[in-house]
């Protein structure tokens, strides 16, 4: 992909975070780039073929974001809590396909298909770190509802604050493990 496809992706996904789907245009997204309609229009015919690739590369790019949480730490609840903070607390402060998840219903199936795609790999993810079908569904919905409601509010300490329960309910969790696995001493006894 060349420079200017991906910089009619950045401009796109920048304006699907704070407007959905129907929050840009083919010219709006040109003006962004500095370059005419018609670019827009080589690189992707649609308004859906732009939009469904951008998704299927924010996708990607949580997936990484996820593996590469996983190197420092081994809690999938604290990964994702930590992941989804990071985008809360960043410039774009929320997740592209948490703003057109709520609109799915009413989405072309291109760009539907690739949002459901986001939550499948994300409930996926989850659960072959561990948690349950039900454990993944609580925790996603618990993190992308915080992401809303601090974004709602203008008042990002409102992701803190729904996620803070959860993390000390992992860290009890957590600790009750460690006292029941025996030592390296007790099992050679």
């Amino acid at each position: 992909m060349n420079d200017s496809a991906i910089a009619i992706m950045d401009a796109a996904e920048r304006r699907m975070r704070t407007g959905g789907f129907n929050g840009f245009s083919f010219r709006e997204i040109a003006a962004d780039v500095g370059v005419k309609s018609s670019s827009v229009h080589y690189h992707f015919p649609t308004k859906e073929a732009l939009a469904a690739a951008v998704i299927r590369r924010y996708t990607e790019d949580v997936a990484e974001l996820i593996e590469r949480g996983f190197e420092t730490e081994t809690d999938p609840v604290r990964v994702w809590t930590r992941a989804f903070r990071g985008t809360t607390f960043s410039e774009n402060r929320i997740c592209p396909c948490a703003v057109l998840g709520a609109a799915s219903r009413d989405l072309p199936p291109e760009v539907a298909t690739e949002v459901k795609a986001f939550f499948k790999m994300c409930l996926d993810k989850l659960v072959e770190r561990g948690l349950s079908g039900d454990g993944a569904s609580e925790l996603l919905s618990i993190i992308t509802g915080a992401m809303v409601v601090a974004n709602a509010l203008d008042d990002l300490s409102h992701y803190d604050r729904a996620t803070r329960e959860l993390m000390r309910e992992r860290e009890a969790l957590n600790a009750k493990r460690r006292k029941q696995k025996p030592s390296a001493k007790s099992r050679r006894a």
